[in-house]
């Protein structure tokens, strides 16, 4: 075909369109005529927008009777497909309206859609008929631009917003997703015509269609629901009869909203909705146990129903009793005698904290002092501080004026333009907020700079998080979590009365007696990590286009020009190129010298000042307003929140985090003074103290041009450059994390607060701060205390000095007698570290844990010079270790009797070391090696000792390779200053062989079920599926892993390849899946045996935390929660773990696997062994 017939064609098509439409238009306006006196009445709003579902005649764009030729069909086929392709809100097709338009008007007459569309008779028909002639109206407008529109679809190379959701790799939940909140967004900033031209260019083609679901014609129902339009609601119906799509709970729901709103609406039309409703399975009930209100919604839908059934009362709580899991069914079910702890606080002071904190997260940044403020000013840094200031205050401007230009011009661009995408999601906040976001990313970056992924990543999240909070205070959530939670702290504060019920369950009643007004819990949508990363790279493109410096600031010498701050530069990351975003040296060179007194954090940075809201449901919990996931996952993954969402028995789980989370803390003010200290003065690298810059080595000068260096010289000194610049960075890294956390704990110094917590998929525990917390290393442990105190009692002093003694590291193979033996013979020096840490004899810098052995020296010495130690009230936390945990809890599956005895389940007068074990295992095959003659043997006497080989046996359990453990054994005998460097590599490979043979010597039991496991998993991964299972506490885990696909996100600034390995259309990915099933499932293992010890030491109203598998309480209770570690233990391994497990995989996967063999192992042995945690 020639390219003028190719171009003649729609042009013929269009004008025969245009004659019909003309045709009709001229016997609606005769219609339109006849009615006009009874128009003139009715007061028909101006603006509304008229869907599709007119019953106009339909136009197809394929062959009728009078069909041309078969080449003039296949073009108009061609034309067809190109209108598809195109996204347009005001220019869509109109030949998808028309063909929707009659198929909608014969179907489906007794729907409820008959019912708003002809509520009032004439009012309607006449409602009916000018919007009919508006769409026709609409059309011929449309029509006009259409050549034009064709003219630029074929010279046009921009993505398409719907082409970008429909990226080859990207499936139909994350479509959807990015349809819900691109819509959600536009909602919220009051673009109702953008969402709803855009849900229709969506609706009109077939192939994007398929990807809607009810929930998205939801949200255009919400809209008109608030407006009082219930006509628009029917016709939203229309299209969900069209989409083959069944109104929901919600579509139900905002139907009788917008009755409700309406104070003329007739009974009759309410009463047939809710006979519609019954139809479809939906209950009244469902309406107000299921659905997610948002202001006023609820009260709407009520009054609604009160129109026909004045007496009716939400029942939100149908489903009666609960179902718990075995393992804690009595606990739930036997509380009888229970009452929960209460905190050192009254109401009125908890009220205090929680208004401090409201106020905290409704702002989402926290600026707090440096630690390095209290250095003295030298005039440099006062010169370099304003500086600093000018320039931020001129760059908020001119970020200011440049986002303000882009919108202007993403809010004008063509609709089919890619970057009208990101439009709704610039307009959520203040242009000032946005600014501030992007101002702060520059004061936080690194010297050596950041990925752009990772810089886009959190300017996007940062967005989220502020709309998500201004979300909440739109849909009048504030006042409600206001009141709720002033009744809730009557379960803590100390003036209330007892209470028999768990913090959830607490909250749940308040709730279900507080139903006015929004619902608390999921309603805020979230971003697919594609959003995130486009927003937040929008924003990066803005920065480095329009920051800048001039380039004399620091050298007036030099030529004056304006050079930008930061630098878009690639980087090689492995054998990858990797965009890297990097600040001129010069910005960094000032902040540097400018040494700044304030710190800027997110709000969820710093810990809770009030007790954390606790977690009912997956979508609710912890901060106040600040979106945190029950489960932390892998950016983009859903599968995990999807199969939370399905589970009924998650209710152990989230008490346990609520337990955990309830735990008041306090900062440690001598040892914190201390720290600090030593920080500013030039850190210590024994202490784990960082240096400050000003330590850093000097990056060599060279030029690599002067011919005076010879290739090998040159060769050498681009090493010395490489090692220096990573040694600046490491340090760098080092130092500003170490800034942050005792910046945070001097803001805190005079504060009670909290860690609210989280999980990440296999159900281990984690605070939601990323950075001050008890899971932190030896510096912030040491730092934290309870806020809640106890008296030490008869036995608490002696806990204390084992717990000294424990730190030390030394005295490991001794009894607790001896333990406290030793540490009364050194009493002297403990309390000599107590009074003169820096000046004294330093006994304690010698420890493995020196900072927190100090501390429980301090402790120590406060207690023995109190007048009774005994009643000496403790703030102390002291901790009871797992004896190699993982392998505890593979000897106890296994019944594995060498096995237990190795890892001290089995009781015993002095504790078995598995780590020395292996040691002088592994010494002794040395020796016959060397014997005979083996050189690698003979090299290597003298040097294998327990911390050599530690490491690796401690991971073998958690699936370590042999690789790994090479590296873990080559890094351990590099820190041994006398071995000779050139054989390490050779022995790190004798060694590893040797640990893991005498590991399956020692451990057979443990190395049957592992390969069980292992090729279970195999075979479920050949077979095309990921592992699930489900813990004894009814928590579902599902394994991550999927073979990667790339997905390529295409911005202004680069194109970033997204390497996507957790999609679950992608085939598992069959090594990941068999190599991490026995360390994920001895997690899982871990985490319920940490959370069925958490319940019970709240029951028995102990104070309780835990850094994975070593648990913290008072000194005072160090007995009770020992008893009921080793009770739950038992209980968790009486159940048939593994017998389950292999139903549960049978079941789900196939029909035939084989199962693990079990020994004799008396698991009640278990409750006597001293050392099983110590």
């Amino acid at each position: 075909m020639s390219k003028s017939s190719s171009k003649s064609q729609p042009s013929r098509w269009m004008q025969k369109l245009s004659q019909e439409k003309k045709n009709k238009l001229k016997k609606e306006q005769n219609l339109q005529q006849k009615m006009q006196k009874t128009a003139k009445d009715t007061k028909v709003s101006k603006g509304s927008q008229m869907l599709p579902g007119t019953s106009h005649k339909t136009i197809s764009t394929i062959a009728k009777k009078t069909a041309p030729s078969k080449k003039k069909t296949k073009n108009r086929v061609k034309l067809s497909d190109e209108i598809r392709t195109a996204v347009s809100s005001t220019s869509a097709t109109v030949v998808k309206t028309a063909a929707l338009s009659q198929k909608v008007s014969k179907r489906n007459t007794n729907r409820l859609i008959n019912v708003t569309l002809n509520e009032e008779g004439s009012t309607n028909s006449i409602t009916e008929t000018e919007g009919r002639a508006n769409a026709l109206a609409e059309a011929e407008e449309l029509e006009k631009r259409l050549n034009e529109q064709l003219r630029e679809w074929s010279s046009s190379n921009t993505t398409h917003i719907t082409e970008a959701l429909q990226d080859n790799g990207t499936y139909a939940a994350e479509i959807q997703q990015s349809i819900h909140s691109y819509l959600e967004a536009c909602v919220f900033v009051g673009d109702t015509d953008r969402a709803h031209h855009f849900l229709l260019s969506q609706h009109r083609v077939m192939s994007r269609r398929k990807h809607l679901n009810t929930d998205i014609y939801n949200i255009m129902m919400r809209v008109w629901a608030k407006k009082g339009t219930l006509n628009h609601i029917g016709r939203i119906f229309i299209l969900l009869e069209e989409a083959g799509l069944k109104p929901n709970v919600g579509s139900y729901c905002a139907a009788l909203e917008c009755m409700g709103r309406n104070p003329s609406c007739s009974p009759r039309v309410i009463t047939r909705c809710l006979n519609q409703m019954e139809e479809d399975g939906v209950s009244v009930d469902d309406l107000f146990s299921q659905c997610l209100f948002r202001q006023d919604e609820r009260d709407m839908v009520l009054n609604a129903i009160h129109v026909v059934q004045p007496e009716y009362q939400p029942n939100v709580n149908p489903d009666g009793e609960q179902q718990y899991p075995s393992l804690v069914k009595d606990f739930y079910t036997q509380r009888v005698e229970h009452r929960y702890p209460k905190l050192h606080f009254t109401k009125q002071q908890l009220q205090e904290r929680f208004h401090q904190q409201l106020s905290m997260e409704e702002v989402c940044t926290v600026t707090i002092d440096s630690v390095e403020v209290s250095k003295p000013v030298t005039e440099n840094m006062e010169k370099m501080r304003k500086l600093l200031s000018e320039l931020r205050a001129h760059w908020h401007k001119t970020l200011l004026q440049a986002l303000r230009e882009n919108k202007m011009i993403l809010a004008n661009t063509n609709s089919k333009d890619y970057r009208l995408n990101l439009y709704p999601y610039l307009c959520l906040l203040d242009d000032s907020d946005y600014v501030d976001i992007m101002v702060q990313s520059v004061a936080n970056m690194p010297p050596s700079g950041e990925s752009l992924k990772i810089l886009a990543r959190d300017l996007g999240s940062r967005v989220y998080t502020k709309y998500s909070v201004r979300q909440k205070q739109q849909n009048h959530m504030v006042q409600k979590m206001t009141n709720i939670y002033s009744s809730y702290i009557n379960i803590l504060a100390k003036d209330t009365k007892a209470y028999s019920v768990l913090p959830r369950e607490h909250w749940n009643e308040l709730e279900a007696e507080n139903m006015v007004g929004p619902t608390l819990r999921g309603t805020e949508t979230n971003w697919p990590y594609i959003v995130t990363l486009e927003l937040g790279t929008y924003l990066v493109d803005l920065m480095v286009k329009n920051l800048k410096i001039n380039s004399d600031i620091l050298n007036p010498a030099f030529d004056r020009k304006l050079i930008p701050i930061l630098y878009h530069m690639y980087t090689f990351r492995s054998t990858r190129q990797v965009g890297f975003i990097k600040p001129h040296p010069i910005l960094t060179q000032m902040q540097q010298d400018a040494m700044e007194t304030k710190l800027t954090f997110d709000s969820y940075v710093i810990p809770m000042l009030c007790p954390p809201v606790p977690w009912t449901s997956v979508k609710f919990g912890s901060y106040l307003l600040t979106p945190t996931k029950l489960m932390r996952t892998v950016d983009g993954a859903t599968q995990h929140e999807t199969l939370l969402e399905r589970s009924q028995n998650l209710q152990p789980v989230m008490d346990s985090l609520n337990q955990l989370g309830n735990c008041a803390w306090k900062v440690n003010k001598p040892l914190l003074g201390i720290i600090i200290s030593i920080f500013n003065d030039k850190g210590s690298d024994k202490l784990d103290i960082p240096p400050p810059m000003s330590e850093a080595p000097k990056i060599p000068n060279f030029n690599p041009q002067d011919p005076s260096y010879t290739p090998s010289e040159k060769a050498q000194m681009k090493r010395e450059v490489v090692v220096a610049k990573k040694k600046c960075g490491e340090m760098h890294s080092l130092r500003m994390d170490a800034l942050y956390k005792l910046s945070i704990a001097n803001y805190m110094r005079d504060e009670v607060f909290w860690f609210p917590h989280s999980m990440d998929f296999r159900g281990r525990t984690y605070p939601c701060p990323p950075y001050f917390n008890h899971l932190g290393s030896d510096v912030t442990r040491a730092i934290l205390l309870f806020a809640e105190g106890k008296p030490l009692g008869p036995k608490g002093l002696d806990w204390l000095k084992i717990h000294l003694v424990n730190l030390t590291g030394l005295k490991k193979r001794s009894s607790l007698q001896e333990r406290l033996e030793y540490a009364n013979s050194i009493m002297e020096d403990i309390l000599d570290s107590a009074d003169n840490p820096l000046n004294g004899r330093s006994w304690w810098m010698n420890a493995d844990e020196p900072w927190q052995a100090l501390a429980c020296s301090m402790e120590i010495a406060n207690a023995v010079r109190s007048p009774d130690p005994e009643q000496f009230i403790s703030h102390f936390p002291v901790h009871q270790d797992g004896s190699c945990n993982g392998l505890q809890h593979y000897a106890a599956l296994g019944r594995d009797v060498i096995g237990a005895t190795s890892v001290n389940l089995m009781p015993c007068d002095l504790p078995q070391d598995v780590y020395s074990g292996v040691a002088q295992q592994v010494e002794e095959l040395r020796a016959q090696d060397a014997e005979k003659g083996l050189k690698i043997a003979q090299v290597l006497e003298g040097f294998i000792s327990r911390k050599v080989v530690k490491q690796t046996v401690m991971t073998v359990v958690y699936g370590v390779t042999r690789y790994g453990g090479r590296l873990q054994i080559e890094k351990r005998l590099k820190e041994i200053d006398d071995f000779p460097k050139e054989y390490v590599w050779d022995a790190s490979h004798y060694l590893v062989r040797l640990v893991f043979s005498g590991l399956k010597e020692m451990f057979t039991g443990t190395r049957e079920i592992q390969d069980w496991l292992t090729e279970s998993a195999r075979l479920i991964s050949k077979s095309g599926h990921t592992v699930e299972w489900v813990t004894p506490l009814g928590l579902p885990i599902i394994q991550p892993y999927h073979r990667k696909r790339n997905q390529v996100l295409k911005s202004t600034m680069q194109h970033i390849n997204l390497q996507i390995s957790h999609d679950t259309k992608e085939r598992p990915d069959t090594v990941k899946q068999k190599n991490a099933f026995p360390p994920n499932f001895i997690h899982s293992l871990d985490s319920t045996h940490m959370m069925l010890t958490s319940l019970h030491c709240h029951s028995a109203g102990l104070t309780f935390v835990s850094v994975h598998d070593c648990y913290w309480t008072h000194a005072l209770t160090v007995d009770t929660m020992n008893k009921i570690c080793r009770e739950q233990f038992v209980a968790l391994h009486s159940q048939p773990i593994l017998q389950d497990l292999s139903t549960i995989l049978l079941r789900k996967y196939c029909h035939e696997l084989s199962s693990a063999c079990t020994g004799d192992f008396d698991l009640e042995l278990v409750k006597d062994s001293t050392y099983f945690f110590s």
